[in-house]
């Protein structure tokens, strides 16, 4: 798009230009014709430039720029003009700017300067050359603004300065002698002088000695006085007044009226005058009349009269005990009625629209007979709500009258919604007839012959049924005269601690409520939740039964326990309403369902949990069965101080410690109430032989029963041994390995059915079929996280009874606790989220003693736990132990490669060969024994994932309470290099030490002192004499050596080391490989070991060929 087409006028400035130098421009003289510039205004306009056009009712006048530029004036106009001289509208505007001296003022430079030198003397400017350096101009709003461009400078105008700087104190005497007078306020009730409306004023006077006013009489602003008040209501009054005086029309609003009452309440007290404009135009003291002002209490009444063919109704006003008949009702200022010199306010809209319309109709209305059903109907029925109607042809019932009909009543609540708001309308019923208790409606009927007669109303209950509804909230005070309904906020009535309470009380008196249902977005059980609860006593549960009912609605258990669950209050019941759970329930519930499980209507406390009985519920609640016994319960678990002695089974071939026949006595006692426990005694202490103690007292107790033991599965091979070793009577089913049955069919024939945490993830799905008399599980912190599969596989299992066995029930924290017990002892701890905030949290986290104690005494009775600290004096100076590993396939397949060549080498090789090849022989058992600990010790590639002893170790040191110091000894430091590398994976600090060693003191030392170093790692040839280990109460011997009286002198070098405590000695032993025979070549050789051999070569040098191939 081309732009506009410029016209240059050269040699021309705006300061000299004529309106005749510029007709020379254009094409004729019409623009010299329009004189009125009001139209013409600048889109924008700085000094020397402007871009002109006209106001948007003048349509289609173009763009018009001016611009001054040295000593040519150029212009251009958005029209498209192609002659050449200015166009119409060029000439119009520039014509314009010569004549406007506010649009002259941005191009004319000494009209400019003449202009702002007026600006600059008061900034003393005046002699500055360029004024346009300090001043800024600007057009808007129809206006020339001058402002100075540097905001800091200042122009000095003296009394503006003053006000502005200079301290406005006032004269302390000044202010007194103000006070210091006689004059008096009043309030003034008149007319505008122009407008004529409803005026107040407040104004002030001086009193004669007889208390009259006397001129002057001034105004006073309550605007200066709303400021100073401190009384609300003070405040509230000058606004009002306020309100009057800035009124400039007669229309009537509810907000004059809100201003009125506030008024008439004349907080200040102050005279009121009516300002009479007879008298005087201007208020003064002789057009003053003193009146009073106060709110109209009265009633209308209006009167019914038949007159054929019409009928009359007629009204007056009732207060003061007078009667005021419509037509002597004098009407002021559109508000009040006037009476014996007082405006009485009449605060009610309804009120004073019926006075009106009564005294427009000349105070008496007539309604033939024809329309006059449809009037009453219509109209004065629902005018019955404010106004008392006598109907004056209508006559009182007779007792004949009463008597045909029976007229009942009943006392009703209707809620109605109105967006936010509730409303509460008490209504009386009369027989069929329901009346709002706040109206003036009366009680019509007909007899048989089709007489009418009034019924009078039962106002006395009338009165009470209000009180009723008053004395529920304190809004409903203020409400009281108010309409024929109370109300609340929707959020203040559906406060559960007010409408259940209210709605309590009010059907409590035989009250009807109606409508609640029908409250938006409203899902509340109007009810308030009656609990009760009953505690009866089951086999092996308490059966606790809690109902809870909202009106007819029963909640079920799991209703309530699903509200509980989610931390909410509101119970979701069968019609889709929500009942309220009473606060000071909902904690108590809470906790009924952390100690129980719901079984339809009953909610089933473990008897295991006997103690939290007594706290739970009060004692009415609890049948005398349970309290008797509780009673029992406490006696015999808190009060007793020696458990009954119970006799050891002759089919036992071992003599038990005293602490072991505790032990056995404890789990009996157990047995003797169902409840399960959990055997904690430090390792090494025999937990294996009390378990099977225990199983054969059960065979004495109750025949041949089938009992599952559930151990990992390093420790399977063990428990076979501990039992074909202490209790061969015992019938074992190893249930493990790929040749596993896999049904329940033949366990029961079996008293000992033997299996892994592994096979019982495996099998569960037909495990949990079977119902045992007891479930074992040793090393149970295996199940201690009870989110884990072992866990959950284990809570299916049925028993009668369950025992859990572990040296360490608590490894890291609290809550270890809960998965191993949660199994033996269901519903001792309550739920999972429930032992975690009362007892773990606080426990572990705040380090919480009270906590800690209550826990202990919960679990006091159910678990036994037994340090080798407390028992040393019961056990021998040294313990020896032995750990069956299983080998994985990988670990097994290159053992059977290893042995299968040396078989083939020693059976094709005479004894004589064998002795002189002895080197051959002993590297190839070597290897084998490597093997055993790990193939990546043979340095042939294999991987470094199969070794079971170091899985099994590992485990060990970490089912080691903290209390206990570890030595593992190994004839390869290979070995030990790997183990070492195990620990720093799983951040268990340790110590080193073989031969190669320097700091043997200080590795020593830090072992001794450092309690976070809780294993040595020691090689064989490093392990001699000069170490002081006392400290120490565990040795781990993770290969054996070939003599017995060299691993004897380990074991006993370990003791010696461990003088001041019981050391266990455990072997990690692999089965069935040549670890194991060895260990049963010792046994048989033990004296030969202990009388002749002393080195390693000289106990392979006994051995035969037939030796050799027997422990391969």
């Amino acid at each position: 798009m081309a732009l506009p087409k410029e016209y240059i006028l050269s040699d021309t400035n705006i300061s000299i230009l004529s309106v005749y130098d510029l007709l020379k421009h254009t094409q004729n003289a019409n623009f010299m014709d329009k004189k009125d510039f009001g139209s013409i205004f600048p889109i924008s306009l700085e000094l020397n430039a402007g871009v002109f056009t006209k106001t948007a009712s003048v349509v289609g006048f173009p763009k018009v720029a001016v611009s001054q530029l040295g000593n040519s004036l150029i212009s251009s106009c958005s029209c498209g003009n192609n002659t050449p001289k200015l166009c119409e509208h060029q000439a119009e505007v520039i014509h314009c700017v010569i004549e406007q001296r506010n649009f002259r003022i941005f191009f004319d430079n000494l009209f400019r300067h003449k202009v702002l030198l007026q600006s600059a003397k008061g900034y003393g400017l005046e002699s500055e050359p360029n004024l346009d350096a300090y001043f800024h101009l600007s057009y808007s709003d129809s206006r020339l603004h001058i402002e100075p461009k540097v905001k800091e400078l200042l122009q000095f105008d003296e009394q503006v300065l003053k006000n502005s700087l200079v301290p406005q104190r006032k004269s302390v005497v000044k202010k007194l002698a103000v006070k210091d007078t006689d004059k008096r306020q009043i309030l003034v009730i008149g007319r505008h002088r122009y407008y004529n409306q409803l005026s107040f004023l407040l104004m002030e006077a001086d009193i004669t000695q007889s208390g009259k006013i006397k001129n002057p009489v001034n105004n006073i602003e309550p605007m200066q006085l709303i400021w100073k008040a401190e009384n609300p209501l003070e405040i509230k009054f000058y606004t009002a007044i306020v309100s009057f005086q800035n009124k400039y029309n007669e229309d009537s609003i509810d907000t004059d009226l809100e201003a009125l009452k506030l008024i008439v309440k004349n907080p200040l007290e102050l005279e009121v005058y009516y300002h009479d404009r007879n008298v005087s135009e201007t208020i003064s003291a002789k057009s003053l009349l003193p009146v009073g002002l106060e709110i109209l209490k009265a009633e209308v009444q209006l009167t019914v009269f038949k007159k054929e063919p019409f009928f009359e109704i007629t009204g007056e006003l009732v207060f003061n005990d007078i009667r005021l008949s419509f037509k002597n009702v004098v009407i002021r200022n559109e508000y009040f009625v006037y009476h014996h010199q007082a405006f009485h306010l009449i605060d009610n809209p309804d009120m004073l629209r019926i006075i009106k319309f009564f005294k427009e109709k000349n105070e008496v209305l007539l309604i033939h007979g024809t329309k006059y059903n449809e009037f009453l109907q219509s109209i004065l029925a629902p005018l019955e709500q404010l106004v008392h109607i006598n109907y004056s042809y209508i006559r009182p019932a007779t007792p004949a009258q009463l008597a045909e009909k029976e007229y009942k009543t009943e006392r009703i609540i209707y809620l109605h919604q109105e967006g936010n708001f509730i409303s509460i309308t008490p209504i009386m019923k009369y027989g069929d007839i329901e009346i709002p208790v706040y109206s003036r409606k009366q009680v019509f009927d007909t007899d048989q012959n089709g007489n009418q007669f009034k019924i009078e109303r039962d106002n006395e209950a009338e009165i009470r049924l209000t009180s009723m509804v008053l004395e529920q909230h304190d809004d409903f005070k203020e409400q009281i005269e108010g309409h024929e309904y109370f109300y609340l906020h929707k959020d203040k009535f559906l406060d559960d601690k007010w409408f259940l309470n209210a709605f309590e009380i009010w059907r409590s008196d035989g009250i009807t409520i109606l409508g609640f249902n029908e409250i938006k977005d409203n899902k509340l059980n109007p009810h308030r939740a009656k609990i009760s609860i009953e505690v009866n006593s089951g086999i092996d549960w308490f059966n606790a039964k809690l109902k809870v009912r909202f009106g007819r609605k029963k909640a079920t258990l799991k209703q309530v326990h699903r509200a509980i669950r989610n931390k909410s209050k509101f119970v979701r019941l069968d019609d889709g309403t929500q009942g309220i759970l009473p606060d000071e329930w909902i904690e108590k519930i809470s906790r009924y369902f952390q100690v129980g499980e719901i079984d339809e209507d009953i909610l089933a406390i473990p008897k295991i949990n006997f103690s939290e009985i007594s706290d739970l519920f009060e004692k009415e609640v609890l049948s005398a069965e349970v309290r008797h016994e509780i009673d029992s319960y406490n006696e015999k678990f808190i009060k007793v101080s020696k458990l009954p002695d119970i006799a050891v089974s002759p089919d036992l071939k071992a003599e038990l410690r005293d602490y072991q026949r505790e032990g056995l006595n404890w789990l009996n006692f157990l047995d003797g109430f169902n409840f399960g426990g959990c055997l904690a005694d430090d390792m090494g202490l025999g937990k294996t032989l009390q378990i099977i103690a225990f199983i054969l007292s059960q065979r004495q107790k109750y025949g041949h029963t089938s009992n599952l033991v559930v151990v990992p599965t390093s420790l399977l091979f063990n428990w076979q041994e501990e039992i074909a070793k202490f209790a061969p009577s015992i019938s074992v089913l190893l249930h493990y390995g790929a040749e596993r049955e896999k049904s329940i069919e033949n366990m029961h024939e079996y008293e000992v059915i033997l299996t892994s945490y592994g096979m019982l993830l495996s099998d569960i799905r037909f495990l949990k079929t079977m119902r045992f008399n007891y479930v074992f599980l040793d090393e149970s912190q295996a199940i201690k996280n009870p989110n884990s599969e072992r866990y959950k596989s284990a809570r299916l299992l049925q028993s009668r009874n369950k025992i859990v066995l572990t040296g360490t029930p608590i490894e890291n924290n609290t809550f270890d606790l809960y998965g191993q017990l949660s199994f033996a002892c269901p519903g001792l701890l309550g739920s999972k989220q429930h032992f975690k905030d009362i007892y773990a949290v606080p426990i572990d986290k705040f380090e919480y003693s009270k906590r800690a104690l209550e826990l202990q005494r919960k679990i006091k009775p159910f678990i036994l736990r037994r340090t080798k600290k407390q028992v040393a004096k019961e056990l021998p100076e040294k313990t020896e132990m032995v750990i069956y590993c299983d080998m994985n396939i990988e670990q097994r397949k290159v053992y059977d490669t290893y042995e299968r060549e040396l078989r083939e080498f020693i059976s094709a090789t005479n004894d004589e060969e064998i002795h002189k090849n002895s080197m051959h022989v002993l590297t190839g058992l070597t290897k084998l024994r490597q093997i055993c600990n790990s193939p990546v010790l043979l340095k042939e590639g294999h991987s470094g994932d199969n070794a079971v002893k170091i899985e099994v170790l590992t485990e060990q040191i970490e089912n080691k309470s903290k209390e206990h110091k570890i030595l593992v000894f190994s004839q390869f430091v290979g070995m030990l290099d790997l183990i070492k590398a195990e620990l720093i994976a799983r951040n268990i600090p340790f110590e080193y030490l073989t031969g190669q060693t320097k700091d043997r003191g200080a590795k020593v030392q830090n072992f001794q002192t450092n309690e976070n170093v809780r294993v040595f790692l020691i090689s064989l040839k490093a392990g001699g004499v000069g170490l002081n280990l006392t400290e120490a109460d565990y040795v781990y011997l993770v290969d054996p050596w070939w003599n017995p009286a060299s691993e004897n002198q380990a074991i006993d070098r370990s003791y010696r080391i461990g003088q001041t405590k019981n050391v266990v000695a455990v072997r990690l032993i692999c089965k069935n490989t040549v670890e194991e025979k060895i260990m049963n070549m010792q046994k048989k050789k033990s004296k030969l070991a202990q009388d002749l051999i002393t080195t390693d070569n000289s106990f392979f040098n006994s051995l035969s060929k037939n030796d050799l191939l027997d422990i391969l």
